[in-house]
C-alpha cells in the first residue's frame, strides 16, 4: 500500500508529465500553423473593404459598386515635383477621397480610358440635366483658350460669337469686337493663344450647356485634359467603375490560394512573386521583417511568397517623376492593370488574415513626354483575405 506521501508525489509527477506533453503539443500546434488554421476555420469570413464578387478563381472587385468617391486614403501626404509651369504640389489628408487630389492624367494609359468619356454619357447614366451645372463645374475649361475650344468642338467655328454668351463676354472683356463674326473669323483675326477663359470671365455665371456641343465632346479633345481633377468632371466621382469606357481584364490563368500568412518576424524570403514594373515581380526580401503571404497553387506556384509592401519597398516610376518618394513604392502586384497597385498591407497571423490596399501614382506629360512617379499614394483599403481564400495574381505569370 502506498502512503499518502507517496500518492502526493505521484500526483506531482503526473502533473509535471502532462505539463511537458501539453507544452510540446502546443509548441507543435503553433509552429506548424495548425493553430492558425483552426482559428481561421472558427472565425467568420473577413469582410472586404471594397465590394467583391467571390469565385473559385479569386475575389474580383464588384466594379458596379466601386466609385472614386468611396476610395478613401488612410494616410496624409504632400509632394512637390517639376511640372510644365514650374513646381507643382499635391497634398492630401487622411480620410480624403482620392477624387479630390488625383487627376485624369494619373490614369492615362491605365486601361480605364477615362479620356473617352463624354459629359452626355455621364448625364445619361444618372438621368440628370447638364443645364443645371455651371461652366465652373467642368474643371478643364479654366485653361482653355478660344482656339482650344474650337479645336475640341469644331461645330462652334461657324457659329456667331454673339450667340454664345460666355464667348461673347470673353471677347468683350478683351476689347475684341464680335458683331456679325463667327468664332473662326475671330480666331483668324486675333492672337488669342495666351488668353484662357478662366482669366477673363467668371465661369460660375454661365450654364454648362451655354457652349453648344460641349456635352458630346470626348474629354481627350480638350487641351491638357490630363490636368483636371477627378472631381473636376461633373458626377465622375460617383460614376461606378463598371460604367467607365474600359476595365482591364486580369490574367485568370495565374491564380492561387492564400496558404498561410506570416508576420514581420520572417527574414530573407526569396521565392517572391511581388515587386514592381521597374524591378520585376520576383523581388526577394533580404530584410529581417519580411511579412508575407505564402501561396498555394499548381506546380511550382505552391510556396511562392507575396511580400507585404508595408515593410518592403522597391524601385518604381519612370522618367523625371521617378525620383518622387525617393524612387520607392511598396512591393506588390498589378492584377487589375496599371491604374493602381495591389499591396498586401496588414497581416494578422493569429487570425490567419491579411488586408490589401490600393496605391496610386502621379503621371504628367512634361515637354510632351509622359512620366510617372512610383506608386506611393496610399493606402486605400481594397480586398481582405483569409487563409485558403482564392487570389488573383494576374500578369506577369513569372515564378522565381
Amino acid at each position: 500500500m502506498k502512503t499518502e506521501k507517496q500518492k502526493y508525489f505521484d500526483q506531482i509527477r503526473y502533473l509535471i508529465l502532462f505539463g511537458l506533453l501539453g507544452g510540446l503539443f502546443i509548441h507543435g500546434f503553433v509552429k506548424h500553423g495548425i493553430l492558425n488554421q483552426a482559428i481561421g476555420f472558427l472565425m467568420p469570413k473577413a469582410t472586404a473593404q471594397v465590394p467583391i464578387i467571390e469565385s473559385q478563381s479569386g475575389f474580383m472587385p464588384d466594379w458596379s459598386n466601386m466609385k472614386f468617391r468611396d476610395m478613401i486614403i488612410q494616410e496624409s501626404g504632400s509632394i512637390s515635383f517639376p511640372g510644365k509651369q514650374g513646381t507643382e504640389t499635391r497634398t492630401w489628408n487622411a480620410e480624403q477621397s482620392i477624387a479630390e487630389f488625383l487627376e485624369l492624367g494619373d490614369f492615362e494609359e491605365s486601361g480605364f480610358n477615362l479620356e473617352n468619356l463624354q459629359l452626355a454619357q455621364i448625364a445619361q447614366y444618372f438621368n440628370i440635366n447638364l443645364g443645371n451645372f455651371l461652366l465652373s463645374d467642368f474643371d478643364l475649361l479654366k485653361w482653355q483658350t478660344l482656339p482650344d475650344l474650337a479645336n475640341a468642338i469644331p461645330q462652334i467655328k461657324n457659329q456667331y460669337v454673339e450667340n454664345i454668351l460666355p464667348l461673347r463676354d470673353f471677347l468683350d472683356n478683351l476689347g475684341i469686337p464680335t458683331n456679325n463674326q463667327t468664332v473662326e473669323q475671330v480666331i483668324n483675326l486675333y492672337q488669342l493663344d495666351s488668353n484662357v477663359l478662366g482669366d477673363s470671365i467668371n465661369l460660375e455665371q454661365y450654364s454648362l450647356t451655354s457652349i453648344p456641343g460641349i456635352e458630346n465632346t470626348p474629354i481627350e479633345k480638350f487641351n491638357d485634359w490630363q490636368d483636371s481633377l477627378i472631381d473636376g468632371i461633373p458626377e465622375l466621382t460617383d460614376l461606378p467603375w463598371s460604367e467607365l469606357p474600359n476595365l482591364p481584364n486580369p490574367n485568370m490563368s495565374f491564380i492561387g490560394k492564400v496558404d498561410v500568412v506570416l508576420r514581420d518576424i520572417e527574414a530573407n524570403r526569396v521565392r517572391s512573386i511581388s515587386g514592381s514594373y521597374q524591378s520585376g515581380f520576383n523581388v526577394p526580401c533580404y530584410q529581417n521583417n519580411c511579412a508575407h503571404a505564402e501561396m498555394a497553387g499548381f506546380g511550382e506556384t505552391t510556396g511562392v511568397q507575396w511580400m507585404s509592401g508595408k515593410y518592403q519597398k522597391v524601385s518604381g516610376g519612370f522618367g523625371v517623376l521617378s525620383a518622387i518618394n525617393g524612387g520607392k513604392e511598396p512591393t506588390g502586384r498589378h492584377p487589375f492593370g496599371s491604374g493602381f497597385k495591389q499591396v498586401i498591407w496588414d497581416i494578422n497571423e493569429a487570425q490567419g488574415s491579411m488586408t490589401t490596399a490600393m496605391f496610386f501614382r502621379i503621371c504628367k506629360r512634361i515637354a510632351f513626354v509622359r512620366t510617372c512617379s512610383p506608386y506611393f499614394i496610399g493606402p486605400v483599403p481594397f480586398i481582405n483575405y483569409r487563409e485558403k481564400d482564392p487570389i488573383i495574381f494576374g500578369n506577369p505569370p513569372s515564378l522565381p
